[in-house]
């Protein structure tokens, strides 16, 4: 008699959710009614063409602005890489193999004494002064001759 009688208030319990789930659903419709009579379709529409038009422009702007900077700063990049190869060329003229005294300097040596400074002087044209307006070219070309000579 017992399991008879919880299986009765189970069977109440189950018909109550049910009833409070329907009630729940017929609110939620009649919400979703009146929201669908207070939206304007067309106008919604209007305004996501509109915002489709204003994404694609801004879209649009967007590739031009990265496009320019990508322009200028390959410019720099290449303006670099000649510079590079200008230096490189200079010094291969001039005997100067850059990697190979770089890879026999040693590493990781750390010391406790203090490091003095060297003072390294300007290789500049024999003869050159601050007042002489001659040729580029020649003052180069005489600079070079003195670094050939100090090394």
């Amino acid at each position: 008699m017992k399991a008879q009688l919880q299986a009765i208030s189970l069977r109440i319990q189950a018909v109550r959710s049910s009833d409070q789930m329907t009630r729940s659903m017929s609110e939620a419709t009649g919400l979703l009614a009146g929201m669908n009579r207070s939206m304007n379709l067309p106008q919604l529409q209007r305004i996501s063409v509109e915002f489709e038009k204003q994404s694609d422009l801004m879209g649009q702007r967007q590739e031009f602005m990265d496009e320019a900077i990508d322009n200028v700063m390959g410019d720099e990049v290449d303006e670099d890489e000649e510079a590079d190869e200008i230096v490189n060329k200079v010094l291969d003229e001039i005997g100067v193999d850059l990697n190979s005294q770089l890879q026999s300097t040693p590493q990781n040596l750390v010391s406790n004494a203090p490091v003095a400074e060297t003072i390294v002087g300007i290789a500049e044209p024999i003869g050159a002064g601050s007042d002489s307006h001659g040729n580029p070219d020649d003052e180069l070309q005489a600079r070079l001759n003195t670094l050939k000579k100090q090394t």
